[in-house]
C-alpha cells in the first residue's frame, strides 16, 4: 500500500470548517495510529476484490477472497486468474456470475480491450462509465475503484448503504436520508467528498474498508 493522498490533511481542515458533525468525527478518529485512505495502485486486484464483495457481508467476502488468493497461488494477476476455470473460481465460494465477471476481466486485461492506464486522464464521471462497461462492475463498484485505487478526492457514493446509514446516524435523519439533504452534503464537502465519506464510514464500522 502507498502513503495516504497528499490532499488528506488539508481536506480534513477544509471539511471540518464546513460542518460541525464532520469536525467531531475527524477529532474522534484522530490518533497516531489513524488508518487512512490508502491504495494498492493495483486495479485488477481491486476490481476482483470489489466483485467478490458485492452483496455479501465483509466477513463472507474476506473468507471467499482468502480462498481466491490461494487458488491464484498468492499472486492475483490477470495471467493467473485466466488460467482458472469457472468451476475452480466457483469452488472459492463465488457465484457463477461473479466467476464469469472475474474471468472476463482477466481476458480484457490480457487482450488490452480494457486499459486501466487511461483512467488517470479521465474525469470522475467518464472513468465511472468506462469501468462500468466491465462485466459485474456497476456504478458503486466503479466509485469504489476511483476512491480506493485512484484516491480520487471527490467521490460521493450515494448508492452505498453504509454511507447512507452513517448520514442518517450522524445527522439524525430517517433512513433513507432525503435526497435533497444528501445533495446538500455533497455540495458542502466538495471537492473532498471522499474524505467525508471515509469518516462517515468510520463512524459505523471500527475497521476501515480497503479495496
Amino acid at each position: 500500500m502507498t502513503k495516504s493522498p497528499n490532499y488528506w490533511n488539508y481536506a480534513k481542515k477544509y471539511i471540518s470548517k464546513k460542518d460541525k458533525v464532520m469536525s467531531a468525527l475527524i477529532k474522534k478518529y484522530k490518533s497516531p495510529s489513524e488508518i487512512i485512505l490508502k491504495s494498492r495502485k493495483d486495479v485488477f486486484y481491486s476490481l476482483c476484490k470489489s466483485i467478490i464483495g458485492q452483496q455479501i457481508s465483509v466477513a463472507a467476502a474476506n473468507a471467499v477472497f482468502i480462498k481466491f488468493k490461494k487458488k491464484c497461488k498468492n499472486k492475483i494477476n490477470a495471467k493467473n486468474v485466466n488460467k482458472l476455470t469457472i468451476a475452480q473460481l466457483k469452488s472459492c465460494g463465488l457465484s457463477r456470475l461473479k466467476a464469469l465477471g472475474i474471468k472476463s476481466l482477466s481476458r480484457q486485461i490480457l487482450d488490452k480491450t480494457f486499459n486501466p492506464k487511461i483512467i488517470k486522464n479521465m474525469n470522475d464521471e467518464d472513468a465511472i462509465l468506462y469501468l462500468s462497461n466491465l462485466r459485474q462492475i456497476g456504478r458503486w463498484s466503479a466509485e469504489m475503484i476511483l476512491l480506493f485505487t485512484y484516491n480520487r478526492p471527490n467521490i460521493w457514493p450515494i448508492q452505498d448503504i453504509g454511507l447512507l446509514r452513517a448520514i442518517s446516524k450522524n445527522y439524525k435523519k430517517k433512513y433513507l436520508p432525503p435526497e435533497k439533504f444528501i445533495s446538500l452534503l455533497k455540495n458542502r464537502f466538495s471537492p473532498y467528498c471522499s474524505v467525508a465519506t471515509w469518516y462517515l464510514w468510520r463512524s459505523i464500522d471500527p475497521e476501515p474498508i480497503q479495496y
